[in-house]
C-alpha cells in the first residue's frame, strides 16, 4: 500500500512554531528523545519579509521505508544505486533501481573495512561513491582505532556496486593531530566540477569530545582518479547561527546556473530541530557565504521530521533531485524505535533560490521497504556529538 505523500510547502518566511529546548552545546552520542517541531520547508531569504516569495506547494516521497540514513544516490550504466549509513549488519546499506522508484537490496558494497578501522561497531556512516574512468571511488567513515575518533576512508572498485577494497594503512582523512587537531573528520561527499576536476567537501567533527569545539566544512582537490588528495583543505563554514546549534555537519555541493551551492545540515541529528541549510560558493574550494542565515531552508515538515543528510544526483532526463532522510512522524530516535527514510524531492533553482517542484506522475513514488526490523537500524549513527 502507498503512504500518502508529505505534504511541504516552499516559502520565503515560516510561521513561528513551538519546539523543544534545544540540545545542550556539547551532546553526548546517547540517544535521545525529541518533542518535535512544527514546520514547514521553507526558502528563507537574507532579506526582510517583505522580499518574501509567493507560497507554492510540493510533495517529497518517501522512497525506502524503514532505516536509511546520510543517503547518497548514483546514476551509472542506466541504473541507481544508493548508498547508506551501516544497517542490518552491513558496513554500508545499499539498494539497486532502474527508476528511482521500485528499489531491491544489494549487498553490502564494503564488506571488509580496512586495518586501520575498527570492525563491527555500527560506526560506518555516511558513504558517497565518485564515478571516475578507471572505476568508482566509495568514501564513507569509518572509527580510527589509533585516535578511537572518526575518520574518512577511500575504497575503489570496478562496479558501482562493488564490492570496494580499501587496503591502506591509514585513513584518507583524519584530522586528529596538529597542526590539525580537531577531533576527526566525517561526512565525505565528492563534487565534480565543469572541467572534470574532482573535489571532497567534509565536516571536521570538532564538536566530539575532547574538542567539544564548533564544528566547520571542509574542501579538498583531488587527483583526476579521485584515490588521493592534492592542494591543501580550506575550511568553507562554521556554525555560527542560533538555529544551526549545536552543530553543522553533512555538507554537498552543486553547481546550477553558474553558482556554486553547498548544503549542509545542523542542529542535533536524533532530534526534530534538525534541518538543511544552503550557502553560495564563488567556487569549490569558497569562499562561500550563508544564505540561510536565520532559519533553515528544509525543516520538519508534518510527515519528515529532522530532514538531513542531503545529496544530490541527476535523473536520466536531466532533472536533479536531492536525496536526504527524515524520521517519521511521531517517532523520533532511535530508543524509540525510531527510523530515518530515504526521501527525494526535485529541485530546481529560480533566481539563484533552491525552490523543490511538485513531482510528476513519472516521478519516484513509494517503494518496497528493504529495511524495517529493528535489526537492521544502525547501532551508533552519524554525529558524536
Amino acid at each position: 500500500m502507498i503512504p500518502p505523500y508529505i505534504k511541504l510547502l516552499i516559502a520565503s518566511t515560516i510561521a513561528a512554531s513551538t519546539v523543544a529546548a534545544a540540545p545542550p552545546p556539547t551532546p553526548t552520542p546517547s540517544p535521545t528523545q525529541s518533542q518535535g517541531i512544527a514546520g514547514d520547508l521553507a526558502i528563507p531569504t537574507d532579506g526582510p519579509a517583505k522580499s518574501a516569495k509567493p507560497a507554492q506547494e510540493s510533495d517529497s516521497l518517501p522512497t525506502l521505508g524503514g532505516d536509511f540514513a546520510d543517503p547518497f544516490v548514483l546514476r551509472a550504466n542506466g541504473t541507481y544505486y544508493a548508498f547508506a549509513t551501516n544497517a542490518g549488519g552491513k558496513n554500508i546499506h545499499a539498494a539497486r533501481s532502474t527508476d528511482l522508484k521500485t528499489w531491491s537490496d544489494v549487498d553490502d558494497p564494503l564488506p571488509a573495512l580496512p586495518s586501520w578501522a575498527q570492525a563491527n561497531e555500527g560506526l560506518t556512516w555516511a558513504p558517497t561513491v565518485l564515478k571516475r574512468d578507471n572505476g568508482f571511488v566509495l568514501y564513507y567513515t569509518a572509527r580510527d582505532k589509533a585516535s578511537g575518533l572518526q575518520c574518512i576512508g577511500r575504497a575503489t572498485s570496478t562496479a558501482p556496486e562493488g564490492p570496494y577494497v580499501d587496503d591502506s594503512t591509514e585513513p584518507f582523512i583524519c584530522q586528529v593531530t596538529a597542526p590539525q587537531a580537531l577531533c576527526g573528520s566525517i561526512d565525505p561527499s565528492p563534487f565534480v566540477d565543469d572541467n572534470g576536476d574532482p573535489y571532497l567537501v567534509w565536516k571536521s567533527d570538532e564538536n566530539a569530545a575532547p574538542c567539544h569545539g564548533n564544528s566547520r566544512l571542509w574542501s579538498q582537490k583531488l587527483t583526476s582518479d579521485g584515490r588521493s588528495l592534492a592542494g591543501t583543505p580550506t575550511p568553507l563554514l562554521q556554525r555560527d547561527r542560533a538555529w544551526e546549534a549545536p552543530l553543522i555537519e553533512g555538507p554537498s555541493m552543486v553547481k546550477a546556473a553558474g553558482k556554486y551551492y553547498l548544503f549542509y545540515s545542523a542542529n542535533w541529528w536524533e532530534s526534530a530541530n534538525y534541518a538543511i541549510g544552503y550557502a553560495e560558493c564563488q567556487g569549490p574550494l569558497g569562499p562561500c557565504e550563508k544564505r540561510t542565515t536565520d532559519r533553515p531552508l528544509v525543516a520538519s515538515s508534518s510527515g519528515a521530521l529532522g530532514p538531513g543528510g542531503q545529496e544530490f544526483v541527476t535523473d536520466e532526463k536531466g532533472q536533479l533531485w536531492m536525496a536526504y532522510h527524515a524520521w517519521s512522524q511521531p517517532t523520533v530516535g532511535y530508543a524509540n524505535g525510531g527510523a530515518r527514510s530515504l526521501h527525494m524531492t526535485p529541485v530546481s533553482f529560480e533566481n539563484g533560490i533552491p525552490t523543490f517542484g511538485v513531482p510528476t506522475a513519472n516521478s519516484p513514488s513509494p517503494a518496497v521497504d528493504v529495511a524495517t526490523s529493528k535489526e537492521s537500524q544502525p547501532a551508533k549513527s552519524k554525529s558524536n556529538g
